[in-house]
This record gives structure tokens, C-alpha cells and sequence, in this order.
């Protein structure tokens, strides 16, 4: 009898495991969504502070005068 409890509750919380199974695909899409949000804000900074074209700027002033 004690062995018939213990392989169903092995079997119920094998069960959990398989149930879960898609939660870290679940959360590998939250991350990726996320992190494309922040480049998209930080993008949208840059372009609107002039940074990217003082940057290329100073690289290539830079690589002429070398």
C-alpha cells in the first residue's frame, strides 16, 4: 500500500513538471520583448540628442587626421 502512494505521488509531481514545461520559453519571450523595448527607448534617445552623429563624427575626424 505504501508503495502505491508513493508511485502516485511520484507520478502527481512528475505531472508538475511537464505542466510547467513552457514557463521558460514564456519567459525567454518576456526578456526578449523587453529588451527590445529599452533598445527602441535608447535608440529613440540617441537620434533625438544628436549622440550616434557626434559619434561618427569624432571617428571619422579622428581616422583623417591620423
Amino acid at each position: 500500500m505504501l508503495q502505491m502512494l508513493s508511485n502516485a505521488l511520484r507520478s502527481l509531481l512528475g505531472r508538475t513538471d511537464h505542466s510547467e514545461s513552457g514557463q521558460s520559453t514564456a519567459e525567454y519571450a518576456l526578456v526578449m520583448i523587453s529588451a527590445a523595448a529599452i533598445a527602441g527607448l535608447v535608440l529613440t534617445w540617441a537620434k533625438h540628442t544628436n549622440l550616434v552623429g557626434g559619434l561618427f563624427d569624432t571617428v571619422v575626424h579622428g581616422l583623417l587626421h591620423l
